[in-house]
């Protein structure tokens, strides 16, 4: 596990569209060597032994001179920042084994993943194609995903969010859109609202797995500036009469008309990882295509304490 001194095992920049989100690009040599250390463990293996995940992590850091991990974590919990989208080339054997293994290394570096009800993993992986029979917009390829926050129905805190595109075939458009809470326009009328802080109820559909329903407000508990955290998504949230309905509407209808919202487009291999109730995230519409095909790895959780 020793590091690679010379040059310098990654890069920082900001994006082109936005100071708030940071790109890191690891260079070639780091990730085969992270391929080539880890290759003792199957991705089964991760899966039943918790602690082989922390493995992976301590890995790629002592790859990275140990400043990875410090590095992701002083991003993503900053306030003004909150983002990260980490790319590097192409393998020339691509694994989805060694994709989710580098996934799950990024994220132990920052928290611990939750337990996802929808795959009975720490992780789950979900396609996109021409034609969907689910109870759910995150995989309706045609339809707008709108601006939200995950883990709105769980009890488990959701402080982060990890995106991977894993794979995908004649996929135009369905581009990535994210939104700061600092960067919307009526964020103050909403927060000022007088149900912005009334407990909601949310559930979601049998899909998630998750069949009791929580009871939070909109707006949750301010973060440690004492600024407003948010975590949203209209189809999980069941208004308990029209006053609630409405207020939730005309949220919803801000949030998707605000003109700061960000649009990427984000290439097979890379990782986007956000700040979960200062960053709302969504997807455009694919443009048609009967062999469309898309495949995304999720992991959510919780920083370290």
């Amino acid at each position: 596990m020793a590091p690679l001194n010379d040059p310098q095992p990654f890069m920082l920049s900001n994006d082109s569209q936005s100071q708030r989100v940071h790109v890191i690009t690891i260079r070639d040599e780091i990730i085969a060597a992270f391929n080539q250390q880890t290759q003792k463990w199957n991705v089964q293996a991760i899966e039943f032994t918790p602690f082989l995940r922390f493995m992976l992590a301590n890995i790629l850091d002592s790859l990275c001179d140990n400043q990875l991990g410090y590095c992701l974590q002083n991003i993503i919990m900053a306030r003004n920042k909150g983002a990260f989208l980490l790319q590097y080339e192409p393998q020339a054997q691509p694994s989805v084994e060694n994709d989710i293994k580098f996934a799950t290394a990024i994220s132990h570096l920052v928290g611990l993943p939750n337990f996802d009800a929808m795959s009975g993993k720490f992780y789950a992986r979900f396609t996109v194609n021409h034609t969907d029979n689910s109870d759910s917009y995150l995989r309706k390829a045609y339809q707008p995903l709108t601006l939200h926050n995950d883990g709105t129905y769980v009890e488990e805190k959701t402080d982060f969010v990890l995106m991977m595109k894993i794979h995908e075939q004649n996929a135009a458009g369905g581009d990535s859109t994210l939104l700061h809470i600092d960067d919307w326009q009526d964020l103050k009328h909403f927060y000022h609202h007088k149900l912005a802080k009334i407990p909601l109820k949310w559930q979601s559909p049998p899909s998630k797995g998750i069949p009791q329903s929580i009871s939070h407000p909109v707006f949750i508990e301010e973060d440690r500036q004492g600024k407003p955290q948010i975590a949203f998504i209209d189809q999980f949230v069941h208004p308990q009469n029209k006053e609630q309905a409405i207020f939730l509407y005309q949220l919803q209808a801000s949030l998707e008309q605000e003109k700061n919202t960000l649009s990427f487009s984000l290439p097979v291999g890379s990782i986007l990882m956000l700040h979960n109730h200062y960053w709302l995230h969504g997807r455009k519409p694919f443009i048609p295509h009967p062999q469309l095909s898309r495949e995304l790895l999720r992991q959510r959780g919780h920083f370290f304490d």
